[in-house]
This record gives C-alpha cells, structure tokens and sequence, in this order.
C-alpha cells in the first residue's frame, strides 16, 4: 500500500533487523559488482529493502555501512531517496505508531522505545506517538484486559491480577493504569469466589488482594495521568 505522499504504507511490523539481513543479502557480494557502480549499487541495496517493507533513513545507513558504501555515496542516495519520499521518517513513525498500537495494543512507551531503536528522531518520536492520549490508552487496556480475562477464571484473586496486570506492564503500560483497569474488570467479572480467600461479600479490594504497601506503590509515581 502507498500513502498519499508516495511513502509505502505498513501492512504489517516493518523494518525488523531479520529481514533487514535477508534483503541485504539478496543484493550482489559487494559495492561494484556485477558491472554497476557503487552509487547504483547503493541505490538497488536501498530498493531492494524498501521493497521488502518500509525503513528509516538510519536503517538504511547501518544497510549501506554494512555493504562498504563510502560514506559520501550513501548520504547522496539517501538525500535523493528522502527527497522523492521514497525514505520519510515521519511517516514510518506514524504507521509504526498506528499498526503497533491498534493491531498489537502496544502503549507509548514501548512504541517511543521501539522508533527511537530504528533511528527515528526524538521529534518525529514525540510527534507520532502524541497522537495517542491517555483516553486512547485506557481504552486500548481495557480491550485487551477483556480479552483475557476470561482465561484468568478459576485461579485465585490475586493470581488473576498479576496475570492481567503483567499482561499489561509487558504492553508498556504503566503500573497505575494498568491495576485501574484490572480492578474495574474484575469488579465487572463478579465477586471472587471462595479459592480467592476472600470475602465475596466484601468487593474488590486491591489492598486484600496485593496488600497495601504494593498497591500504594503500584498507584504512585508512574507515567500515566489519566483519572
């Protein structure tokens, strides 16, 4: 798929370092071979990732580093590359932001990692992962939570709330989003039952169920500033 600015669109994870490696390789031995020079060398290494998926104008670099361009050679293809968008970081980091995010539920802070390892820059980082607000988040966790909870059913309380609240800290969200929404869905879930070892007349209560320093801890301090 092509956006509307000729950038190739994202059908899925672009730009992984496996595949990266096997587009390399497809290319010929060296810079120079094959009756070419080491500009059009250059330029069919970078068509050739390209063609497997999207990359960041660094990702491209490492590629030609690796393949022995000379430097001067590799900023000159990749200029001309960015000029006719063919490279725009911009819109990698928007697509990466909008297929991890909605296909994956991956939060900010993992998605900003993630670019920031593939050489985007810190504004274009700040710029594609802002167009997530906490609101997008909240609803993206309890999606996910829905999901799962089902398979949490059967085990003890507090069992129930590392599995879904670990399930969620490995998406990137933090601590006191992510037991926010694990108290709401077990609340919606029904009481606990007897294996929880608490009173099911008693409600949820994330101190019975961690205990109060943990919860305390796990509620304070952390990134998230929705109410």
């Amino acid at each position: 798929m092509v956006s509307g600015n000729g950038t190739a669109g994202v059908s899925g994870p672009p730009g992984g370092p496996a595949e990266t490696k096997r587009a390399g390789r497809a290319t010929t031995a060296g810079v120079g071979d094959g009756g070419v020079g080491p500009e059009e060398a250059a330029r069919q290494i970078c068509l050739r990732l390209l063609a497997a998926g999207p990359r960041t104008r660094a990702q491209l670099a490492t590629a030609l580093r690796r393949r022995r361009v000379p430097d001067e050679i590799a900023e000159a293809v990749l200029g001309r590359f960015a000029e006719v968008r063919l490279i725009d970081d911009a819109a990698f980091a928007r697509a990466w932001v909008e297929t991890r995010h909605h296909g994956r539920g991956l939060a900010r802070r993992v998605l900003s990692a993630e670019l920031r390892q593939r050489g985007v820059a810190a504004e274009e980082v700040r710029a594609a992962v802002g167009s997530l607000g906490d609101a997008d988040e909240l609803a993206t966790a309890r999606r996910l939570v829905a999901k799962r909870i089902g398979a949490s059913r059967g085990r003890p309380l507090p069992a129930r709330v590392r599995y879904l609240v670990g399930f969620l800290a490995r998406k990137g969200y933090p601590a006191g989003l992510a037991y926010q929404v694990v108290r709401e869905a077990l609340e919606q879930d029904g009481p606990p039952g007897a294996e929880a070892g608490l009173d099911p007349d008693a409600g949820f209560d994330l101190d019975n169920v961690i205990g109060p320093e943990a919860a305390a801890d796990a509620l304070a301090g952390d990134e998230w500033t929705g109410g």
